[in-house]
């Protein structure tokens, strides 16, 4: 019965190890994609406190750290978890082995006594001898026979067990080990998020109290955004099949167009960085019946100097520079076009051939914040880039 309670248990081991092996690799990848995009965040913070007074992007990126900080923790406790159901099963199966290896040892301590028992010579000879026929000789000379090859068989098994044994208790320490390490990285991370939160509420207040100028700076933002997005439509319409800047016919490149759509949702992302502002209408996260400008694409924090690249192939249409978004850099597939702003300087110009992940310039570094602005747009419509972007 306790053979086939081991049995049981380690097929159940098995069965669940690929399993939990792969979704280890999950969590410790989105884990240290997190970890890595609130240290940028940490950076981000430290720059716009350094070169400018806005409190709303600085309240921005709290608010998206803690956001992340709160996801961080749920994975952490999730680990944390983990490790506890596999520290049960490690005991368990522990004490599975343990009850094996006294089985076993208690079955060799039998043979030992047969044996010790029987150690003369001519009492197996007489035994032998006093067969009522050759078939249960035959049967008592091979069970001598057998007796000392069923020691030794014994004795490894036991052997075996014991380092296996070892093993599984060396095993046991370690994750005890790591759980012990995740508890206190978890420990440190809810001291981080209370401190992120607090910060958050100081910026808060901070906004509260000088309602008027926030108001002010967000006209002008609100400014910079329309002229921004009458610019965008201004060169999409320019370059949808109609007149090129020499007179010609410029048609449409659907071939193009149609892998472009093929690939909605995985298209590589232009700067390795985290969302801090996503498409769409929102409203002040302070002032809550403000309407916020309407955002035609996504917000990417990344760092200082990060590279921006081209999310599939394409043609340069045109570069422009425009207040509050510096250098843009519009780039054409088909009937399909994205547009990457905010950058320092452009590694393209305009008639440039691109291909999929080709630099096109880098990020600048504009009020104290570092961060590309990318929009998808198909014809005269704006997408939202994290539908065609692939997942992370």
């Amino acid at each position: 019965m306790k053979e086939l309670r081991l049995i049981t248990l380690v097929a159940a081991l098995l069965l669940a190890l690929p399993l939990q092996a792969q979704n280890t690799r999950s969590q410790e990848a989105r884990k240290a994609r997190l970890e890595k995009e609130i240290a940028l965040l940490d950076k981000q913070l430290g720059d716009n406190e350094s070169r400018s007074r806005s409190a709303l992007g600085s309240l921005t990126l709290v608010q998206k750290k803690v956001s992340m900080r709160r996801e961080l923790l749920s994975r952490s406790e999730e680990q944390v978890r983990s490790y506890d159901r596999s520290i049960s099963l490690k005991t368990k199966e522990i004490a599975a082995l343990e009850a094996r290896l006294d089985s076993l040892e208690a079955y060799y301590a039998r043979l030992v006594y047969a044996v010790y028992k029987n150690r003369d010579a001519r009492v197996w000879y007489m035994y032998i001898l006093a067969s009522e026929n050759l078939g249960q000789a035959w049967r008592r000379y091979s069970y001598f026979r057998d007796m000392s090859s069923s020691l030794n068989a014994q004795a490894l098994k036991i052997r075996e067990e014991r380092e296996r044994l070892e093993e599984e208790k060396l095993a046991l320490r370690r994750l005890r080990n790591d759980a012990d390490i995740v508890r206190s990285q978890h420990s440190l991370a809810v001291k981080a998020l209370s401190q992120e939160e607090e910060e958050s509420r100081r910026l808060v207040e901070t906004l509260k109290r000088d309602r008027k100028r926030y108001e002010k700076e967000l006209a002008a933002k609100r400014k910079e955004v329309e002229a921004l997005n009458r610019e965008i439509e201004r060169l999409i319409r320019a370059n949808s099949g109609g007149k090129g800047t020499a007179g010609k016919a410029r048609p449409v490149d659907y071939t193009l167009a149609a892998e472009f759509s093929k690939n909605k949702g995985k298209l590589p992302w232009p700067a390795d960085g985290t969302v801090t502002d996503h498409f769409g209408q929102r409203f002040h996260p302070v002032f809550t019946t403000v309407k916020l400008p309407f955002n035609n694409g996504i917000n990417i924090a990344v760092a200082s100097g990060a590279d921006v690249k081209a999310v599939f192939d394409g043609e340069v249409r045109q570069i422009v520079v425009m207040p509050g978004y510096n250098k843009c850099v519009l780039v054409q597939h088909g009937n399909y076009f994205t547009f990457y702003c905010k950058l320092k300087y452009c590694s393209v110009k305009a008639g440039d051939k691109v291909k999929t992940g080709q630099k096109i310039g880098s990020v600048d570094t504009i009020a104290g914040q570092t961060e590309l602005h990318f929009q998808v747009w198909k014809e005269q419509t704006p997408q939202n880039p994290e539908q065609w972007l692939r997942p992370r």
